[in-house]
């Protein structure tokens, strides 16, 4: 039941919060049903809310959560419908595995790089990180097909992250973020493979990776400049 909830929630999220990213902010509401307060300006996301006082300067190790991924709403049907190259329910598991896959890398690579040790446990040290990458849009995925088929597009797609961040040992919600990020396109069609995607993903996910390691630095230094 609590996963089916959780998975409902994203889905309400992904079809009226990402809506809220392209309309002006201003319509957003200053605190959300949990009590965490909206972030104005944020440095590194379009959307943040943060429990008013929280702190992650307590946080040496990072819980990093496998992400819930979800398909852009009707992307099967829309693309079955324009591409010759038809996508099975199949298919979209294989993707999504894939997506989960390149996610861990590059958060766990971003991570480590800051000098965070990433932990299986719950600890007084440790905040986990529950991330979702909801409305994905594949323009061209690189599926098996029965004949030699070559598909150009301007911009490999897009997809959304959601992110909540807990303390492991309350289960406090600290703060959740939302922010979209869409491949960029060269102004001209390009054969888009399993490597290009790849490599798109990469690119749209290390900005995210970035700005969860620099909130954690930015706590650290600030930890490090009180004890001066």
């Amino acid at each position: 039941m609590k996963l089916f909830l959780t998975v409902l929630s994203l889905i309400v999220l992904s079809t009226v919060t990402v809506n809220s990213i392209a309309k002006s902010k201003d319509d957003l509401p200053e605190y959300t049903v949990e009590g965490l307060q909206r972030i104005h300006n944020p440095k590194h996301m379009a959307i943040v809310y943060a429990e008013p006082g929280a702190d992650l300067m307590q946080y040496n190790r990072i819980y990093l959560v496998e992400p819930y991924v979800a398909f852009k709403k009707n992307w099967q049907r829309e693309h079955n419908r324009s591409m010759s190259q038809r996508v099975r329910t199949s298919d979209m598991e294989k993707i999504k595995t894939s997506v989960k896959d390149l996610f861990m890398e590059v958060f766990t690579k971003e991570l480590e790089k800051g000098g965070y040790e990433l932990a299986n446990e719950r600890a007084e040290d440790v905040l986990i990180v529950k991330p979702a990458i909801i409305d994905l849009n594949v323009n061209a995925p690189d599926i098996a097909s029965s004949g030699m088929t070559r598909t150009f597009t301007e911009s490999a797609g897009s997809m959304t992250l959601y992110m909540e961040l807990y303390d492991s040992e309350t289960d406090d919600l600290l703060a959740k973020a939302m922010d979209m990020k869409a491949d960029r396109g060269h102004g001209w069609m390009e054969w888009q493979t399993r490597v290009t995607n790849i490599a798109a993903g990469k690119r749209m996910m290390q900005p995210w990776a970035e700005a969860l390691r620099q909130a954690l630095d930015e706590a650290r230094d600030a930890t490090n400049q009180n004890k001066e």
